[in-house]
């Protein structure tokens, strides 16, 4: 529940915490500021958030407030304002003036932004994290509070003050204490216009009642009135002059009534579904009419009571749902939420636009590969299109190129349309350029370098396929590369032997690397290697019982020089192979 207390004029102001205005429950307060007044801080440069001004004081025409807690909740409050002034506030949990200490709740930030409220919980304007809102404050009954409103910009047409919080649901009458009020009428009095506020002057041994009404023209007695109960459907400040036996009492209560603003009929809306949403507050104008968007607020809601409770305002842009909704529409008095219209609705109709997500790139298999590009889930209420005149949300390409999905959905005037780019590329059937063989050592590296980069996987013998094209710590033997394109379009092998062999031996007789061998002969099937000189002329040949050489011919040693070698094999098939990409050279020193 949410207690108004604004009201017309600026009759409830005082500049002075000493003289502050109580509030109770229904006590309406619509405030201004008109002076510095007393310096309550006595001379001190800070309180809370607040700090001293080019005047050397705290407040700046300032406005004070005081109030008794009478039950337990929580509790906040509004200060509703144009929006161009700038409001500061700060609220002090104490009985005395002249022991305020620091405040519970205090708030200072400068109003660039064009913000029409500041406050304790929650933003009314349906602001989240509010840099003009404090946290809401929880309450126990006896408390009391000092409240301080000040005005820094000097710019000041005023301000209203409205509770909020829990406290209000669970005691609406005694949320706050009215013991505080000294007054036969109570304290001021807010109403919607078309309601009545009924005066309550019955007082003990009164022998008659005389009413009167001051509309800033002074007290005019009002004509007839001589009950104890006076109905007022305007404003003004009404008086009672209780009659008793000896000396008549007088009591004073301003009574105001704001607005009720009526919302004006709006249209249904067709949109399309997007990850933006709706901006709802597009349809703030219809609403209005011709009426003041800085004195009444509009705002939407899910549910009629919802809007009748002005609670859960619908967020703007607001993420809708596909098919038909209906939003409740609430135009509020922005001085009292109490006077609103939840008369009107309206229908949002939500086309689906299914979200095809980012443009992709597929990929074809050379050699007459083809994909399927399009939509996996297809809706049956979207109209699927391609830039090659098919009408299937999935189409089969067989060649590269750019392919245009476009889906439609279409109500009325209303045309929702989306596109997403396929860019199709031809992959490449990867192409052995040579295989590097570290050959000088009994557990080789092995790197395979391609014609043409491409997305490669790589595997040797039956090991798991990888990324990189080098492979480490191969035994000798026959082994098989396999080369494969990443999206699945086949596969190359190729059939290499790995030997350990000295790059160089010495046959010098001192007894160290006298004789040039190969290593892992008898890993292989009938291996046969032959020796050659530069010229070709086959100086060696031998296999698997006699794997090495002396570096003689016909018992004569040959010159120091570089020699070349091949090697024979038989593959798993018998077939016999010539072993490549093996560094088949090696060199005789002395």
């Amino acid at each position: 529940m949410l207690l108004i207390i604004s009201v017309a004029g600026y009759a409830q102001v005082s500049s002075d915490c000493s003289t502050a205005i109580p509030i109770c429950y229904d006590t309406p307060i619509n405030g201004g500021t008109n002076g510095f007044g007393a310096d309550d801080f006595n001379g001190q440069t800070s309180s809370g958030c607040l700090e001293a001004t080019t005047t050397g004081a705290i407040e700046s025409n300032s406005a004070w407030y005081y109030f008794r807690i009478g039950a337990s909740g929580q509790l906040g409050f509004n200060i509703q304002h144009r929006p161009e002034e700038d409001w500061d506030f700060a609220l002090y949990r104490a009985t005395d003036c002249s022991n305020l200490g620091e405040p519970v709740r205090c708030n200072f930030f400068d109003n660039r932004e064009g913000a029409s409220a500041t406050g304790v919980g929650e933003d009314p304007n349906g602001i989240a994290d509010s840099v003009q809102y404090e946290d809401w404050l929880t309450v126990t009954p006896g408390e009391q509070y000092y409240l301080m409103v000040n005005n820094f910009s000097n710019n000041n047409d005023g301000f209203s003050i409205q509770f909020t919080g829990q406290i209000f649901t669970t005691n609406p009458y005694d949320a706050l204490d009215c013991d505080i009020l000294d007054n036969i009428l109570g304290g001021p009095k807010v109403a919607c216009q078309g309601e009545i506020v009924t005066l309550d002057a019955t007082t003990e041994d009164a022998t008659g009642y005389n009413w009167f009404i001051n509309t800033n023209s002074g007290y005019q007695q009002i004509t007839g009135e001589h009950d104890a109960i006076l109905e007022v459907t305007g404003d003004g400040t009404y008086r009672v002059e209780v009659l008793t036996g000896s000396e008549n009492l007088i009591s004073d209560v301003q009574v105001s009534f704001s607005a009720v603003p009526v919302a004006m009929a709006v249209q249904d809306e067709v949109v399309c579904q997007n990850e933006i949403g709706f901006s709802l507050t597009d349809k703030d104008a219809e609403v209005l009419g011709a009426q003041s968007a800085e004195a009444f607020l509009v705002s939407y809601h899910s549910t009629l009571s919802d809007a009748n409770l002005g609670i859960n305002r619908l967020e703007s842009p607001y993420l809708t749902n596909p098919g038909e909704e209906i939003i409740y529409v609430r135009l509020t008095n922005r001085l009292n939420p109490n006077c609103y219209d939840a008369s009107v609705q309206f229908e949002l109709n939500t086309l689906v636009s299914p979200d095809l997500g980012p443009d992709e790139t597929a990929l074809i298999c050379a050699n007459n590969g083809s994909v399927q590009i399009g939509v996996d889930n297809p809706d049956s209420s979207i109209n699927y299109s391609w830039s090659t005149g098919e009408v299937s949300p999935i189409i089969t390409v067989t060649t590269p190129g750019t392919y245009i999905l476009t889906t439609e959905n279409s109500f009325g005037n209303v045309n929702c349309i989306r596109t997403k780019v396929f860019t199709v590329e031809e992959s490449i059937i990867p192409e052995i350029q040579d295989i590097v063989v570290d050959d000088f050592s009994f557990k080789a590296t092995v790197t395979v370098n391609v014609v043409e980069e491409g997305d490669f996987q790589y595997r040797i013998d039956d090991e798991d396929f990888k990324e990189t094209a080098v492979f480490e710590n191969v035994l000798p033997g026959l082994h098989t590369i396999h080369i494969r394109d990443a999206f699945g379009c086949g596969v190359v092998r190729e059939e290499i032997v790995v030997m350990g062999f000295m790059p160089f031996f010495t046959p010098n007789g001192d007894g160290n690397n006298d004789v040039w061998q190969i290593y892992g002969l008898e890993e292989l099937s009938n291996p046969v290697v032959a020796i050659f000189d530069r010229y070709g002329k086959l100086l060696k040949q031998f296999g698997p019982n006699d794997t090495s050489w002396d570096g003689t011919y016909n018992n004569v040693l040959m010159p120091p020089t570089d020699f070349w070698f091949s090697l024979q094999y038989e593959n798993d098939q018998g077939e016999r192979r010539t072993a490549k990409y093996i560094q088949n050279h090696f060199a005789l020193k002395l």
